[in-house]
């Protein structure tokens, strides 16, 4: 069978995509770091007039768009690295405000080496797997904002013919 590849990009190819990406631009949410494994992202949630409530504090869907996008990559990235093509989006999150977010806020995003084999076992076997995480948003003080998780799915991409591409 075939082996369909995904394109491998750089930590920094990653990160400039995403901060150019105009949902995370226009509100001010930037990557900030991708470890070369793709195991770990850090993401700034930067305040500004376009990301303001009536409060003054940081709108709760921009801090929700923070955390949208990094998980699905982290892990397209992960099998691309390997040489696999995998589709992989966010199926589902829950968010569960704190507090007020009055300055800035950091997020991120961890993946063990025991995730990453789990979920290249669960491809291996099942050819798709779905996985949570658990992020917090922490301001400048260090207080908890939000917490929030995650669960991505992915799955390996099919070819014309609906067959798995690898494995």
């Amino acid at each position: 069978m075939p082996r369909l590849q995904s394109r491998k990009l750089s930590p920094w190819a990653m990160k400039w995509m995403l901060n150019l990406f105009p949902p995370l631009l226009f509100q001010r949410i930037k990557i900030l770091e991708f470890s070369a494994d793709f195991q770990y992202c850090r993401v700034r949630v930067k305040r500004s007039i376009w990301t303001r409530n009536l409060h003054g504090t940081t709108f709760g869907g921009t801090i929700y768009s923070a955390a949208d996008s990094p998980l699905p990559m982290l892990y397209w990235q992960i099998f691309a690295q390997r040489g696999l093509q995998v589709e992989s989006w966010l199926q589902a999150g829950r968010i569960r405000y704190e507090k007020p977010a009055a300055t800035e806020l950091i997020l991120e995003f961890r993946l063990s080496d025991e995730q990453v084999a789990w979920a290249t076992g669960e491809l291996e076997t099942n050819g798709r797997f779905r996985q949570s995480i658990d992020v917090q948003a922490v301001d400048q003080t260090g207080a908890v904002c939000a917490q929030i998780t995650m669960e991505a799915y992915v799955r390996l991409s099919r070819d014309k013919r609906g067959a798995p591409a690898a494995f």
